[in-house]
């Protein structure tokens, strides 16, 4: 995968975070940036779907073994729940960054859940890459963010500090009279 970095004006310039599978092509959105959406839109659709239809062979397994219906429904509503909390936990990491002072072993356990409920985190790539490279907008907005705070301090600093002064003194002095 080739990424495309935008060129960098200037030595320190902020560098944007690279996207899993978009690289900083997200930026500009060019370097197949389109082509790589679309695929990450149909490969997380056709992923979701073949697990789905893995998980109906697995309950008609159930069903063949004759393990009753409460183990049926139990089964059920654990993969459900598991797909609903990795398609949020998931989604979550699309808005926002985890808090730096979370628990790394609720992360942990959190993992082997989303493993569980692979099919929602599938669609939540599904989803997001819709509309925009999943986490875009969370990196868009943080690259901006310091973008700007870099051009501030970057304007601040121009210009040679002694005309600066030699401005403000001629400015003074006009308003004096």
């Amino acid at each position: 995968m080739t990424d495309s970095l935008p060129q960098q004006r200037h030595e320190g310039a902020p560098r944007p975070e690279p996207l899993r599978f978009f690289g900083t092509t997200w930026v500009d959105r060019d370097g197949g940036y389109t082509l790589r959406r679309a695929g990450v839109t149909l490969v997380a659709l056709a992923a979701a779907v073949t697990g789905a239809l893995l998980l109906r062979f697995g309950y008609q397994g159930l069903a063949i073994a004759e393990v009753g219906g409460v183990i049926s429904a139990l089964v059920v509503v654990m993969f459900a729940a598991c797909s609903a909390l990795a398609f949020r936990s998931t989604w979550k990491g699309f808005t926002r960054r985890p808090e730096p002072n979370a628990d790394p072993a609720a992360a942990r356990s959190l993992q082997s859940i989303k493993t569980i409920g692979f099919i929602g985190t599938l669609l939540a790539w599904f989803i997001r890459s819709l509309s925009e490279a999943p986490g875009e907008k969370l990196r868009r907005t943080e690259y901006e963010r310091e973008s700007e705070l870099y051009e501030r301090r970057r304007a601040a600093r121009t210009g040679n500090p002694a005309a600066r002064a030699a401005k403000k003194r001629s400015g003074k002095a006009g308003k004096r009279r």
